[in-house]
């Protein structure tokens, strides 16, 4: 496909950027489809597999100057993968307009490394009707194709958007469908893996307790803080002052879920209706912060809540 592209360009005697993309059957045949004199929305890959700056190179041709490199000296260093984040109903698949209250990039993320973000926008910027909804371009980069995956997948977990519907839930589902990551993948894709569409992740039923488990410490957290606001703790000496225990129903999906929770050393037992074993959840999260970065007996777990109806409910 390179000699191809090449043969093309010098056959128009073509002299800057430009993207020739191709179609590639079941047996590796490939078929020209149509060359962009442009970069493409993709280029972030091409620039993190090679170390080159395409853009740069871009405009120095444009200016008249020759290119710095030759082919030979362009080799690929391991995967990237991209994302398109788009303000848009993820469901629906209809872009999405409106304010952005709250805008929160994955770039500083604990452990989250090689992760590139590109974008025109900051917090507090409006997605208008009258231009592209992309928010912006996120990359990640690996050694190999389950590293840059796995890299990916937390950090659409750590991309903290609020204001207008966004499509990072159905990125994730996709990235991590186990067709997907094996790398089973044609143009009917979408069809055959959401045949009724995408209609939002199916969480299993550990990631159903997490999420319970987050719920719980964000609540009890607010109900706290509240108390000492109202000088409730301000009670007759006959008073137990000790740290009381919650009996609480967090509603998951269609599910209320009867829990007890209780303050230990380790951080928030949550003992769920059913289950042998409580969950031990801490975390430096603080009210206010839009993303709770936990961990639930051992496992990372990254949680957002989002105001609705005027209160903020995990």
């Amino acid at each position: 496909m390179g000699e191809q592209a090449v043969a093309l360009s010098k056959a128009v005697k073509y002299s800057s950027a430009g993207t020739c993309e191709f179609l590639v059957d079941s047996q590796r045949n490939f078929y020209f489809l149509e060359m962009n004199t442009r970069l493409q929305v993709e280029h972030p890959i091409t620039e993190l597999i090679t170390g080159v700056d395409i853009v740069r190179e871009m405009i120095n041709v444009a200016s008249g100057c020759p290119l710095s490199l030759k082919q030979e000296d362009i080799g690929i260093n391991g995967w990237a993968v991209e994302c398109r984040v788009y303000a848009e109903d993820p469901v629906r698949f209809l872009p999405s307009i409106g304010y952005l209250s709250t805008y929160k990039e994955p770039l500083n993320a604990p452990g989250l490394e090689n992760v590139r973000v590109d974008t025109g926008i900051v917090e507090g910027s409006t997605i208008s009707m009258f231009y592209d909804p992309m928010i912006s371009k996120l990359v990640t980069h690996g050694e190999t194709r389950d590293e840059a995956l796995a890299t990916m997948a937390k950090a659409l977990d750590h991309y903290c958007i609020q204001g207008v519907n966004h499509n990072i839930p159905v990125l994730r589902d996709i990235i991590t469908q186990p067709r997907f990551v094996s790398g089973d993948i044609t143009t009917n894709f979408i069809p055959e893996v959401y045949p009724d569409g995408f209609k939002g992740r199916v969480l299993s039923e550990g990631e159903k307790d997490e999420l319970v488990a987050a719920a719980c410490y964000m609540h009890i957290s607010r109900e706290d803080t509240a108390k000492q606001f109202l000088n409730q703790e301000r009670q007759s000496e006959t008073v137990d002052l000790e740290p009381q225990d919650w009996e609480l129903v967090v509603k998951c999906e269609e599910e209320s879920v009867p829990v007890r929770c209780g303050w230990s050393e380790d951080g928030l037992e949550v003992s769920l209706e059913g289950k042998e074993e409580p969950l031990t959840i801490s975390t430096d999260w603080r009210l206010g912060e839009p993303m709770m970065l936990a961990d639930v007996d051992g496992r990372e777990v990254a949680v957002q809540y989002e105001a609705r109806r005027g209160k903020t409910l995990p």
